[in-house]
């Protein structure tokens, strides 16, 4: 772990401040003035080892203020957590100063353990954020963590020397377009060009010019020669969004096209011929449009070569988590400001939105809340009326994991891993209700795990120990991480991120607790 790098003219904070942090393990790197800290950072920019973890400054030093301090950080270091400790008589000028962009503030005189409790808390901030950022080398193409975008992302990576067509199947605002684009990307075509059409959106009058082109003088205001998007793809793929809603007449003439390749201009007599991948998109039940006899049965078989399903936002929510920082990142970045923080009771009342737009609806929200949105860390009073107003929970919520980005197959981030993990029993776990109450998964009492805790401290105070809570926290501990270790194959980084803590942390962890 890197130190914590504390900044006051006050010898005496700085001293009760380093014992206080030293005795909880973090180390700690002192100045007087900000003038030593900028020399500092910038010889810490050759080495990131050297540099702070977080860094707290009080606001009136000699040579300049805490709050120049802070804006000059957030310049060159913008992740980096920064709590300014503040006099009362300071207090409202500060928190205005300052509310786009330090981690939190300290008032003095100050509670100590309150202080340092704050501290690991942006600690921790700053270590989940390390992660996030070990695991999204690039701009993501698209995220989830739950098993059934995991399968996505493993269809995507088997695909990826195909040129096979393509069905995605899912309800608005999943991200249907997405897969196509990574679909493309990671196939042969990636060099050629990517063209989507929304089949919904434009009128059945122009949709057939649309898609196949049209010859001068074919139609009134046919002024040139204008190429379709099937020529404008050749070489590349075709995205047909929303194909269920193409009209009939044309459905037979995809149909040729995707037979022998071969297709006519409105209005012209020669034939032209596209080497084009179809990817087709749809929100509605195929099959059920085949029995009404408003789609073509020997289309849809045409183009139901492979299907991918793409899950409701409700069926996976613990993206919910991972989903809204990025989108906070993705908001704060288009509109230039600084990227708003959710706190972990807001994300928890947001998992429990049922999404009825999707994905898109929650980038929307994340939108709204960048704009909206008081302060620079969300609560759940924040959130927007329509998920304030909350509906009902499609099955259980989860607890909220560390921000975490998946790629698809051919995009792989590098894992700590342990040589072995011990073995050990792991009772099903609890699922969670509308209500919040939790519930064991196979019969016992609704506190049977507690029950079982106090009964062990009972015995153990009564036997005289003088070392319940210690004896008591590694077994918790260690049980917390030996099962998610074995439920993640002995990969850390992923552990940690399951148990909503840092890479450094459960390292340590492992190492304190003898689990290696």
């Amino acid at each position: 772990m890197k130190p914590i790098w504390i900044v006051d003219d006050d010898q005496s904070i700085r001293f009760v401040l380093e014992k206080a942090l030293l005795r909880e393990d973090m180390p700690t790197r002192s100045f007087t003035n900000t003038r030593e800290v900028l020399a500092a950072l910038e010889a810490a920019n050759e080495d990131e080892s050297q540099g702070p973890q977080v860094l707290v400054s009080d606001i009136r030093m000699p040579g300049g203020s805490g709050l120049e301090l802070l804006d000059k950080i957030k310049l060159t270091h913008p992740g980096l957590p920064v709590i300014i400790m503040t006099a009362f008589s300071d207090l409202d000028s500060a928190v205005s100063a300052f509310q786009g962009g330090a981690f939190e503030y300290l008032p003095k005189p100050f509670d100590l353990p309150r202080a340092v409790e704050l501290i690991r808390r942006a600690v921790d901030e700053s270590q989940r954020e390390e992660v996030a950022e070990e695991r999204m080398v690039a701009a993501p193409e698209m995220l989830g963590q739950a098993p059934a975008m995991q399968d996505v992302f493993r269809a995507i990576g088997r695909l990826s020397q195909s040129n096979v067509t393509v069905l995605i199947t899912g309800e608005s605002g999943s991200g249907k377009e997405l897969v196509a684009r990574a679909l493309h990307k990671h196939s042969p075509r990636t060099n050629g060009p990517f063209v989507a059409i929304n089949t919904a959106a434009i009128p059945k009058d122009l949709l057939e010019s649309e898609l196949f082109g049209h010859e001068r003088g074919a139609f009134t205001g046919a002024q040139t020669m204008r190429r379709g998007r099937f020529e404008q793809a050749d070489g590349g793929t075709l995205f047909l969004d929303e194909i269920g809603d193409m009209p009939f007449d044309l459905q037979t003439r995809l149909l040729r096209v995707l037979s022998d390749g071969h297709f006519y201009r409105v209005g012209g007599h020669n034939a032209v011929k596209a080497n084009v991948r179809v990817i087709a998109a749809t929100h509605q039940d195929l099959e059920q449009r085949v029995k009404q006899g408003s789609f073509r049965e020997d289309l849809f078989h045409r183009l139901n070569v492979i299907r991918l399903r793409l899950p409701a936002l409700r069926e996976r929510r613990e993206d919910v988590y991972s989903l809204t920082r990025h989108f906070l990142q993705q908001s704060a970045k288009q509109l230039g400001v600084d990227p708003k923080r959710i706190s972990d009771a807001a994300l928890a009342q947001l998992s429990t939105f049922n999404f009825p737009g999707n994905v898109r609806q929650l980038e929307n929200i994340c939108h709204w809340l960048t704009v909206m949105a008081p302060a620079q860390l969300i609560e759940p009073k924040d959130l927007p009326p329509e998920v304030i107003a909350g509906a009902p929970v499609e099955g259980p919520v989860p607890h909220a994991p560390a921000p975490s980005v998946l790629l698809p197959a051919s995009v792989h981030a590098e894992h700590e891993t342990l040589a072995e993990v011990p073995a050990s029993p792991v009772a099903p776990a609890a699922a969670s209700t509308a209500g919040g109450e939790s519930v064991p998964a196979s019969g016992g009492s609704v506190e049977a795990w507690e029950t079982g805790l106090e009964h062990e401290a009972q015995a153990l105070l009564a036997a005289g120990r003088h070392d319940v809570w210690d004896a008591l926290s590694r077994r918790f501990e260690s049980r917390l991480i030996l099962t998610a270790l074995a439920s993640t194959r002995g990969r850390r980084i992923e552990a940690a991120q399951k148990l909503g803590i840092g890479r450094n942390t459960i390292t340590r962890k492992i190492q304190e607790l003898g689990i290696e």
